[in-house]
């Protein structure tokens, strides 16, 4: 996938609908435990590394 989107510009635009950070805490867990797949090919699209891949996709595990 091509990257469009930065992660300054996809925040802004959580930021823009009123997510504060416990709510796009929220989304990224339920991302992770509704299509983990799919979460990690959004940040892989964001050109994150692997490294803040693993990082992001740990600490948003849901233990619920």
């Amino acid at each position: 996938m091509k990257q469009t989107v930065t992660i300054d510009e996809w925040v802004a635009r959580f930021r823009a609908i009123g997510l504060d950070d416990a709510s796009m805490k929220r989304w990224h867990e339920l991302f992770e435990r509704e299509n983990p797949a799919g979460h990690q090919a959004f940040l892989e699209w964001l050109g994150l590394s692997d490294e803040r891949i693993a990082e992001i996709r740990a600490r948003h595990q849901c233990t619920a």
